[in-house]
């Protein structure tokens, strides 16, 4: 099996909270702290996983992590955000030292949010076409699951879109859809895969 040419950086951090609607602000707060970030087309930030429930500011638990994902080459600069501070919206959170993690193919993937674009909202049809066309030109074969449709604060306007689960993935295809993701705003943890179990329940899944 070929190494996937992107690697995660997986970065322990210290805080108490994030707003829940925290990637524009992430996305732009490690941009200002690491520039080259946003130069790269393929790099990825996963967003950060918080404490369920409705109140404002979220909590962060005890396994949020920040997950950059990067090419290999550009991992020893992203490396030096450990130390750093970054305010998010207002909340301030530390970044201890990461740990590298390999990206492995898997045959199902699952992505919380993909931007749908131009879709209209609630087009489910139309959002499964256009992810369609990005898999046909990325020559990957398999099946989609759409689930729930969600709301995004973004840079120029709120992002509509759903979770996606992609099943019947061949190593190939699989390792493409981890390196270049679907759709747009790849900072923003949109269309950003990770391996997942089985094809089930994706509107439910977090």
């Amino acid at each position: 099996m070929n190494a996937a040419a992107l690697i995660e950086l997986v970065f322990p951090l210290r805080g108490r909270a994030l707003p829940r609607d925290h990637r524009w602000a992430l996305t732009r707060a490690l941009c200002e702290a690491l520039p080259a970030l946003g130069d790269d087309p393929l790099a990825a930030v996963h967003p950060v996983r918080l404490v369920h429930g409705a109140g404002e500011p979220a909590l962060l638990s005890a396994r949020s992590r920040l997950v950059l994902r990067v090419s290999r080459e550009a991992a020893a600069a992203a490396q030096a955000l450990a130390g750093r501070t970054l305010d998010v919206g207002g909340c301030e959170i530390g970044l201890g030292a990461p740990q590298r993690r390999e990206l492995l193919p898997h045959t199902t993937l699952y992505a919380h949010f993909v931007d749908a674009g131009a879709a209209d909202p609630g087009d489910e049809a139309g959002f499964l076409a256009a992810m369609g066309d990005e898999l046909a030109r990325l020559e990957v074969r398999c099946q989609r699951v759409c689930g729930r449709e969600q709301r995004l604060r973004g840079p120029q306007r709120t992002l509509h879109g759903y979770s996606l689960m992609l099943h019947g993935l061949r190593e190939a295809g699989s390792l493409r859809i981890l390196e270049r993701g679907l759709g747009a705003h790849r900072l923003m943890g949109c269309g950003v895969f990770v391996p997942h179990k089985s094809a089930a329940a994706v509107g439910e899944i977090d």
